[in-house]
């Protein structure tokens, strides 16, 4: 029994033939005969050099082909984004290669090297992809800050008016839904009012390890709803609407929607014989539903029964194109069956099941695929030309870009030095530097104009905290309608003047730093997505980073372009305990690739950085940015900097003479215990150094890359701290301090093989003052001086 062919109204009152219908079936049968044989390639052809499972989750990928082809060659256009869920990465390269934008040698690499990637990699598999998926939720949480982004940008007048809003979608696994990060940011769109988002739901039912509770899908549906969502549940095709309008119809559409999850499951995997014992069990006395059931073959029962609206594609055409009419976001609930037209459709085990080579052979005769001809992109096909044509005609044919689907951006000039008042001789605390550069870039004056303009910063309900409110008060607070500061209406005193508009330029999130991270990913992806550039900033209180560190991780690997300011740090935040304490943030930052860790101690050291972020995260070669910053209040320098040393890492603020035996390296806000220790100890040795490191995470990499230029021709090569450390005689101390995990200093000892001391708190804070943590945990004056004693006597 075929899949039922007829024509539905479309968007504009048009119909859609049913020649077309014949069209996207056969793409349908192309998708999953290739996703099919990529993956039993890279398992059962290609050479297995170690004897590990490659994998590639072809039940995955069956359950959602039928809801990839409506949308890719029917519903969207050049402009749409979307986020394809993890393990139907190989649908997608199937698509993308018949619209020739991807080879066979790369999906014949699938989990090679060289070749697709197991999960969808905007970084590694390039610019047709539109977001990295593969941290389950992740991608579909992110569509939703990228609508946000959207309203931004079109707000602020960032890109053409005349050009159609981008409609950004998600196409998860219904097992996503269990991820925590997906209802907070479904709650923070609601707040925004997100438009312009489609979140589809591949409802089949089956998670990684066992069928899923039935009583979910209700409650589902509610919260979407309860939201602001438009919520179209696709359960049945038009196979069986039509049963269910005979006789009889009723009482069989009742058997099936109280069937348990798991009997269908079993069911759809034992087949038509199986299906007609059970319905005959209980619908045997009912003479409409034998009419129904009596005269259908055990395959067409079987075809019928799974008859899904997930995988029809006249039901699924149909839905999109009502959801298309308006901007509200929308989800749907598509059924589908797991493994779908595979030989372990419906098993419960079917997860990471693959096809033996007898079941492969039996599926390529079923396609019509001759052997040896298992990549042709037409073959099977009675009339390639036509196909060919449909395919080239629809509108998600058209480029956006003849290098791919990532759009250009324009670099924002950075000011060769940022406008600030004088720091030297005041007391003052890095986060307060960071306060009140931010504010002197929102006067937008002169050359910080178009800087200022580009801007946006977004904090998780600790704006005031972190020292934004005076850029808030400056550039307001981004809302997609206006709305009134009640407090200054009525005339109450307050600092914060926080009046909401399409105008503000900053956007106030609730108190989750997962959906931080994932907006600032996705402003830091707006130049490569809408063609404008944003320079993100959002801030957050060090410790809490970890709560959102995967999705951290997830817009680094995406690349994304934005600045985390961290902030306070440490024990030094002393009397809020250890819960607001960090210790193992400075490791986060040096172990995390595609971003640049900073910790400066003082204002002037945090200016260079600040501008030296704002043009880094624009460079080809450059990255996000991280600075971890300190409310301690210290007395600020009066000397000159050496700002290609603060960057590169580390510079001495006392060089040591040559041959000196020893030297104290500090990192942020315990500068002035080493600076106190520091004076101590030359009393004793005059020819100490003191260096202050500024980012051990730029220092490590110079090394490793110096290491590998050496190793590869290039002997004489030195990094930035083996030209730094080179005076010191070759047998010195090292004793380095921060408000860190000392780890994060321990690899300095084998940069010259020389000594090394480390001291920083490495468990859990307290509840204090800074005389007292700095004692308890070994970063005080004496502790370094004890440090430094005991290093000399070696």
């Amino acid at each position: 029994m075929d899949k039922i062919v007829a024509e539905h109204l479309i968007e504009g009152g048009t119909t859609l033939p049913s020649a077309d219908y014949t069209s996207l079936h056969q793409i349908e049968r192309k998708l999953l005969w290739l996703s099919s044989w990529m993956i039993h390639n890279a398992n059962h052809i290609r050479p297995n050099r170690d004897g590990l499972k490659v994998g590639g989750h072809q039940a995955s990928c069956a359950s959602v082909v039928s809801i990839m082809t409506a949308l890719y060659f029917h519903i969207l256009r050049p402009q749409d984004r979307v986020a394809v869920k993890p393990h139907a990465g190989p649908v997608l390269h199937a698509i993308n290669y018949l619209f020739d934008r991807q080879s066979i040698d790369m999906m014949a690499g699938l989990r090679q090297v060289g070749g697709a990637q197991a999960y969808p990699s905007r970084v590694k598999d390039g610019a047709e992809i539109d977001f990295s998926t593969g941290s389950v939720g992740l991608g579909v949480a992110i569509t939703s800050f990228a609508g946000l982004i959207q309203d931004y940008l079109r707000a602020h007048g960032m890109v053409p008016a005349e050009r159609p809003p981008s409609r950004h979608i998600a196409i998860a696994g219904d097992a996503e839904l269990d991820e925590g990060n997906i209802y907070e940011a479904l709650l923070e769109g609601w707040k925004h009012d997100v438009r312009d988002v489609w979140w589809v739901v591949d409802y089949n039912r089956q998670s990684l390890d066992s069928v899923m509770p039935d009583r979910l899908f209700g409650r589902f549906e509610g919260l979407f709803r309860d939201m602001g969502w438009n919520v179209m549940s696709l359960k049945y095709g038009k196979a069986l609407e039509a049963a269910f309008r005979k006789p009889g119809g009723s009482a069989l559409r009742a058997w099936i929607d109280d069937c348990p999850n798991s009997l269908y499951s079993a069911l759809t995997f034992q087949g038509g014989a199986a299906w007609r014992q059970a319905l005959l069990a209980d619908l045997g006395r009912s003479r409409g539903a034998r009419a129904i059931i009596d005269p259908m073959s055990d395959e067409a029962l079987a075809v019928l029964m799974t008859n899904l609206a997930g995988h029809d594609l006249p039901t699924l055409i149909e839905a999109f194109t009502e959801a298309a009419r308006t901007d509200q976001p929308t989800c749907f609930l598509a059924y589908t069956t797991k493994g779908s037209g595979l030989p372990f459709a419906g098993h419960k085990d079917n997860h990471s099941g693959l096809m033996n080579d007898e079941q492969m052979n039996a599926f390529r005769a079923a396609m019509g695929i001759r052997e040896g001809h298992e990549w042709d992109k037409f073959e099977g096909i009675a009339d390639p030309a036509h196909l060919r044509h449909f395919i080239n005609s629809v509108p998600f044919a058209t480029k956006l870009t003849t290098q791919g689907r990532n759009l250009a951006a324009a670099t924002i000039p950075v000011p060769a030095t940022l406008p600030h008042g004088k720091f030297a001789g005041r007391r003052m605390s890095t986060q307060g530097a960071f306060g009140e550069l931010l504010a002197e870039i929102g006067r937008g004056e002169g050359e910080c104009a178009d800087l200022a303009r580009h801007i946006v910063t977004m904090s998780p309900d600790v704006t005031v905290s972190t020292n934004l409110g005076p850029w808030v008060n400056r550039r307001g607070v981004f809302d997609r309608h206006t709305r009134n500061d009640v407090f200054r209406d009525a005339k109450l005193a307050s600092a914060q003047r926080w009046g909401m508009s399409p105008e503000g330029q900053h956007i106030e999130l609730g108190i989750a730093e997962q959906n931080l991270f994932l907006l600032l990913a996705a402003a830091g992806l707006a130049a490569p997505m809408q063609g404008a550039r944003l320079l993100p900033i959002g801030t957050v209180y060090d410790p809490f980073v970890n709560r959102g560190h995967d999705a951290l991780v997830y817009g680094c690997y995406q690349d994304a372009r934005f600045m985390l300011v961290a902030t306070p740090s440490g024990i030094t935040l002393a009397p809020e305990g250890g819960q607001h304490q960090s210790t193992n943030t400075p490791l986060l930052g040096m172990v995390q690739d595609r971003i640049a860790a900073y910790e400066p101690a003082y204002a002037d050291e945090f200016a260079v950085l600040f501008r030296h972020g704002f043009d880094w995260m624009q460079r080809p070669e450059g990255s996000s940015v991280w600075f971890r910053l300190s409310t301690r209040q210290i007395e600020q320098p009066e000397r000159a900097l050496d700002a290609a040393a603060v960057i590169a890492g580390a510079h001495w603020i006392t060089p040591p003479a040559p041959g000196a035996n020893i030297a104290i390296l500090y990192q942020g806000a315990v500068a002035p215990e080493a600076e106190a220790a520091f004076a101590a100890l030359r009393e004793d040795e005059p020819g100490a150094g003191l260096l202050a490191i500024t980012s051990p995470d730029r220092l490590f990499a110079d090394w490793r890359a110096a290491q590998a230029t050496q190793r590869t021709g290039t002997p004489a090569h030195r990094s930035h701290i083996e030209t730094l450390l080179a005076p010191l005689a070759r047998d010195a101390a090292l004793v380095t301090v921060l408000d860190g995990h000392p780890s994060t200093h321990a690899w300095l000892g084998g940069v010259r093989g020389q000594r090394i001391h480390t001291l920083g708190p490495d468990h859990f804070g307290q509840s204090g003052d800074i005389p007292d943590l700095y004692r308890i945990y070994g970063i005080d004056e004496d502790a370094i001086l004890n440090a430094c004693a005991a290093a000399l006597l070696g």
